[in-house]
């Protein structure tokens, strides 16, 4: 039986409507796709051309007692407070150890944003301290790509206790040299790690060692826009540790870092009362098993002299 033509005009308007909506739908998904592509493109381009350096890696330019890879940017000043009181097991007698107290004083200057420069005075051995740090490389990503911060840190401490038996005041100094590795891996957790080399002119005996290599190990984990965990941790290298006049320990400290917006104050426990890299490397003799814990803190207050635009 023959088709009608009315029949015939149907199928062939259908096969037309199935031609449009097949076009209409390649179409649209090309567009789709090459905005798509697009935007992939200047990305890609964005971040080609573009680098972003990582930022806060640590709230403040110490861990805890150590230094972390933070610095003072140009034109700015770190007035830092920090403050160890007693041994714990001291007892009630000496109100577990908050009768006695130890205090470091220290200005922290940025003189350009890679380079800063600190003095410091301490009351542990009546110490004076100067001391040196700048960036190497920054952890970045896009157009420079690098997984990690170094910094270089050194210092110089004079040791100015009265005693009779140092004839010579070169005697009275020692030194330091530390590199200052570190990684920002989200935006709660950063670590830190740092070898370090220090050198005493004078030491007690003949058995204590004039050269003290460590590593150090330090961490920092935000809880809150204001609130973090930190701990830091050296390892003396034996046998520095093994043949001295007085046994020594690894010093190991843990507390919490709050950003008051002001300033930056630490509250921490620690088994070293020296609050330089000259004294808690190779000089704590304080036990964490034997209770041997101070309650310490640090307060930073930071100053800008930059002119206002």
């Amino acid at each position: 039986m023959p088709e009608l033509p009315i029949i015939n005009h149907l199928k062939t308007n259908s096969m037309h409507l199935r031609v449009f909506l097949a076009m209409s739908l390649w179409c649209s998904f090309g567009v789709l796709n090459a905005q798509d592509l697009d935007q992939l493109l200047n990305d890609a381009t964005q971040n080609a051309t573009q680098t972003d350096y990582t930022t806060a890696t640590f709230k403040s330019t110490r861990i805890i007692n150590g230094h972390s890879i933070e610095r003072m940017p140009a034109r700015q000043l770190d007035f830092r407070i920090s403050h160890r009181f007693g041994r714990v097991n001291t007892g009630s007698y000496n109100f577990y150890g908050l009768d006695e107290s130890l205090v470091h004083l220290g200005f922290d200057y940025g003189i350009t944003n890679w380079l800063m420069v600190g003095v410091g005075r301490g009351s542990y051995q009546k110490t004076f301290d100067g001391l040196l740090k700048f960036s190497i490389l920054r952890q970045s990503k896009g157009k420079k790509n690098m997984p990690v911060s170094l910094s270089y840190f050194t210092s110089m401490a004079v040791n100015t206790l009265r005693d009779p038996n140092i004839q010579y005041f070169w005697l009275r100094m020692s030194y330091v040299h530390q590199i200052l590795v570190a990684r920002k891996f989200n935006e709660r957790f950063s670590l830190e790690i740092n070898p370090t080399f220090v050198h005493r002119n004078l030491v007690g005996t003949e058995i204590d060692p004039n050269d003290i290599f460590s590593v150090g190990i330090g961490g920092r984990f935000k809880i809150t826009k204001r609130l973090a965990v930190n701990a830091e941790y050296y390892y003396v290298i034996p046998p520095a540790n093994n043949f001295p006049s007085q046994p020594v320990y690894n010093p190991l400290s843990v507390g919490i870092d709050i950003d008051t917006g002001g300033h930056v104050f630490q509250i921490f426990l620690t088994n070293s009362e020296a609050m330089i890299e000259k004294g808690f490397i190779g000089e704590t003799t304080g036990r964490w098993s034997k209770g041997d814990i101070r309650i310490g803190f640090n307060i930073s207050r930071v100053f800008s002299f930059s002119k206002q635009k």
